[in-house]
């Protein structure tokens, strides 16, 4: 099992719209404005990062074993900053409705981080550690370089 979170902005929103649009073969503008729709709220504002949370089981034995004892995992992800202040994710509200069971959890969440001003600045200083902290499953790795400058040009929209 693998747990990966990508972090979204409006160019990773507009790969996947084209992404969806080629796979499913979209022919109209209905249906890429429903793409539209379904997407858009995820492309963050200044302030907040915006990610996307894959639960990546490869085989039915572990998709059995491993998303019931995952309920919770969307309401789990941490941003460790060098303070010691911890932001907590927040499941984007919609996809959540949709998503979240209290049995079986989603192989695929969609959340976000809201930080605070003095949050940014600290995110900005470095490091940062992308955390899961769940009764279940627990694991943490340091932002790189070029991913933390690449997040902090999303938060203060550069």
């Amino acid at each position: 099992m693998c747990i990966r979170d990508r972090f979204e902005n409006r160019d990773t929103m507009r790969f996947q719209i084209q992404e969806m649009a080629r796979v499913e073969r979209m022919e109209t503008d209905a249906q890429i404005i429903e793409e539209l729709e379904t997407y858009n709220p995820l492309i963050p504002q200044p302030g907040n990062l915006s990610a996307t949370l894959f639960v990546e089981l490869t085989n039915d034995e572990d998709l059995r074993t491993w998303l019931p004892k995952l309920v919770g995992i969307e309401r789990s992800i941490e941003l460790r900053l060098s303070d010691g202040s911890v932001i907590v994710d927040t499941p984007e509200a919609e996809h959540e409705a949709q998503l979240t069971r209290e049995e079986i959890t989603a192989s695929v969440h969609y959340i976000g981080f809201e930080l605070t001003p003095a949050q940014v600045e600290t995110f900005a200083s470095g490091p940062v550690e992308l955390a899961v902290n769940h009764p279940e499953y627990q694991a943490s790795v340091t932002l790189g370089e070029g991913t933390a400058a690449e997040l902090i040009a999303d938060l203060r929209q550069d």
